[in-house]
């Protein structure tokens, strides 16, 4: 049977799979999903064997779920949103500093957004696929005979490949479910589209609007400006992707596999309840609990989102106050990113890292103080280099960053922190004592 399905034998159904046989056994699927695995298995032997992990597994199911309902962006919505970008480009122009894209802003259908962002999808799931992998090898290599280890032993790349295999096709599922909820570009947390690009995906802006009772060209208004907002930012901190990105990989370096986990999901397997291997991909369950270095890259990680987050969040609602339904629609807008969706919880379950930041409303807090007491230029410098940028510090207490800029701005030497005196006490200690005979005295620094 596995040769069947493994070598596109000859027989009823795909590569040779009869269903009825399965049904037979007591094994349920669907025929779609099973086609989509056979593939990626088939792709896994047939590899080149260098052991490295084939995404098209990923690809192939996120554009079968992205496209399956066939829905286009019609003429009418390309005219829409357009005259949106471009009235909400105006009026972001008054509130802020950074420039505007050089490149107009696009409108993308679902498939298109998830060949835009699967770059980045990949590095991110790469380190978790790469653990998963050698876990099975490892399992496999412990749990062999000793007459079959020297088989074990060739096969660990072809078996790393069966692995990573499963787990992209895993990931193609959740990026394409991600697909039917996103937004917009920036609408995930991190950067997924190219740098400077703004796009809407008008399949899932139409579906927002249901139940909200506010209009749609309000909405378009608003989604448009927040876009743009976004990618203003990251094209103007050009710093800023690749410190998110390090932040991300930083944290996923760090995963590892549970083994007991996928050894006693091994040990009682029943081929008859295939949903249980599947349902402990996506769960989670296979990743242990986070180490106390990816807790820190997570806070770290979750502390720069919010500020990113905060500060589009601010500078939409001073873009777009003329909108008459502004309040309903940016508490609507934090209370869907706060929740998120079934498909991000299914990210967070297979990769096991959360995008929402959970400190988004100080942040946010944080920069309307700022743009209240320093004005909107010294607000938005504070995104030129990465030592400038504020800390989750300030977001506790901006009042200190506050007085900082102030002084900066009257030409003052800045108030003095513990952050100085530690650094003055530092540099006293490692001057040493002065000579013999001579009073100790402050010292130029």
């Amino acid at each position: 049977m596995l040769r069947r399905m493994l070598g596109g034998e000859g027989g009823p159904g795909m590569g040779g799979i009869d269903f009825e046989q399965l049904k037979n056994m007591g094994i349920h699927v669907d025929p779609a999903q099973l086609q989509q695995m056979m593939g990626a298995l088939q792709g896994a032997f047939n590899a080149p064997g260098d052991g490295t992990i084939s995404w098209d597994a990923t690809r192939t199911g996120a554009l079968h779920i992205a496209n399956r309902d066939d829905r286009g962006v019609t003429a009418g919505q390309h005219t829409e949103l357009d005259q949106a970008f471009h009235l909400a480009d105006l009026w972001l122009s008054e509130v802020t500093t950074l420039p505007p894209l050089p490149q107009p802003a696009r409108v993308l259908t679902r498939g298109q957004w998830v060949e835009e962002t699967l770059p980045v999808w990949q590095e991110l799931a790469e380190p978790v696929a790469t653990s998963i992998a050698d876990a099975l090898t490892e399992a496999m290599r412990e749990q062999a005979p000793e007459d079959m280890q020297d088989f074990v032993q060739s096969a660990g790349k072809m078996l790393r490949q069966v692995g990573g295999s499963l787990f992209a096709a895993q990931l193609g599922q959740v990026i394409g479910k991600l697909s039917l909820e996103t937004v917009s570009g920036g609408d995930v947390g991190i950067p997924v589209m190219p740098a400077g690009t703004a796009a809407i995906l008008p399949q899932n802006f139409a579906d927002l609007g249901h139940g909200l009772e506010i209009p749609e060209d309000q909405l378009a208004l608003f989604f448009a400006a927040r876009e743009l907002a976004h990618a203003r930012l990251f094209r103007h901190a050009k710093w800023l992707r690749l410190h998110v990105m390090s932040q991300v990989t930083d944290y996923a370096r760090g995963i590892s596999v549970d083994t007991a986990a996928l050894e006693d999901l091994a040990s009682r397997f029943d081929p008859s309840e295939p949903a249980e291997l599947q349902n402990a991909l996506s769960s989670g369950a296979l990743l242990p609990q986070q180490s106390e270095a990816q807790e820190q890259a997570l806070a770290r990680l979750e502390n720069m989102l919010a500020l990113i987050e905060g500060w589009v969040d601010v500078v939409t609602a001073e873009a777009t106050a003329r909108v008459p339904s502004l309040d309903r629609i940016a508490e609507a807008t934090r209370r869907r990113r706060a929740t998120g969706g079934p498909a991000e919880d299914a990210l967070a379950a297979l990769v096991g890292l959360k995008l929402r930041p959970r400190r988004l409303r100080e942040a946010a807090a944080m920069w309307r103080a700022i743009s209240d007491a320093v004005g909107t230029e010294a607000r938005d410098a504070l995104w030129d280099y990465p030592d400038l940028a504020p800390t989750a510090e300030d977001i506790d207490d901006p009042a200190g960053l506050i007085a900082r800029l102030e002084a900066a701005a009257r030409g003052e030497e800045a108030p003095r922190d513990e952050m100085d005196e530690a650094l003055d006490q530092l540099l006293a200690e490692a001057d040493g004592p002065d000579d013999a005979g001579q009073d100790e005295g402050p010292r130029p620094v």
